[in-house]
C-alpha cells in the first residue's frame, strides 16, 4: 500500500489486540528500510524451522539437516524413518489457504513468477523424494503459530512413531 513521499505501509497479518480483534496497527517504512527487512530473511535456521527441530529433539528424535545428496536439500532428514520434513514459509511457498499468504501488491512481475516457481519446485522435489522411497512431510509456518504449535507437533510425532512401530513390526517377521 502506497502512502505519500515513497513510503510503504506494513501491516502484520494475524496480529491481535487485547480485545481479540485483528490489529489495525500500520507501520510506515521507507522502501530502503523495507528492502533491508526483506534481505534479513534467511534460507536456513528460520524461527519456524527451529521450533520444529526443538520439538523433535525434545521428543527424543534425532535428525540431520540439509542433506545435499537428496533432491531439494530437505530441511530435516530422518534416515531411520525414511522421512524428510520441509518447513515452508507461507508467503515464500505460496500457501494458498492461509491468511499469512497474499499476493504481493508491489513488484508483481517479479514476485508472482518467483512464488509460482517455488511452488513448482516444491512439487517436483516431493515427487522425486517419494520416488526414492522417502515420506515427505510439509509443515507450514502458519501451523507453527503459538496456538497451533503443540497440536501440529504432536500429530507429526504421532505419525513418526506410527511409522517406527510399522517398521519394527515388519522386521520381526
Amino acid at each position: 500500500m502506497r502512502t505519500a513521499a515513497n513510503h510503504t505501509k506494513v501491516v502484520r497479518p494475524g496480529s491481535f489486540t487485547e480485545t481479540g480483534r485483528e490489529s489495525t496497527h500500520v507501520k510506515i517504512v521507507k522502501p530502503e528500510q523495507k528492502s533491508r527487512m526483506m534481505a534479513r530473511i534467511t534460507k536456513t535456521d528460520t524461527k519456524p524451522e527451529l521450533a520444529v527441530r526443538q520439538s523433535l529433539f525434545r521428543s527424543g528424535f534425532r535428525y540431520r539437516l540439509y542433506d545435499k545428496q537428496l533432491p531439494g536439500t530437505p530441511d530435516i532428514v530422518m534416515r531411520k524413518y525414511a522421512l524428510v520434513i520441509q518447513v515452508n514459509g507461507c508467503f515464500w511457498h505460496g500457501h494458498k489457504r492461509c491468511k499469512l499468504f497474499r499476493e504481493p501488491r508491489r513488484n508483481r512481475e517479479y514476485w508472482i513468477p518467483k512464488i509460482a516457481g517455488n511452488m513448482r519446485r516444491d512439487q517436483r522435489t516431493r515427487k522425486e523424494l517419494r520416488k526414492l522411497g522417502w515420506k515427505v512431510f510439509t509443515v507450514w509456518e502458519c501451523e507453527l503459530a503459538e496456538k497451533r504449535l503443540d497440536k501440529t507437533m504432536s500429530l507429526l510425532v504421532k505419525d513418526i512413531t506410527k511409522r517406527e512401530t510399522q517398521r519394527e513390526g515388519a522386521a520381526k517377521f
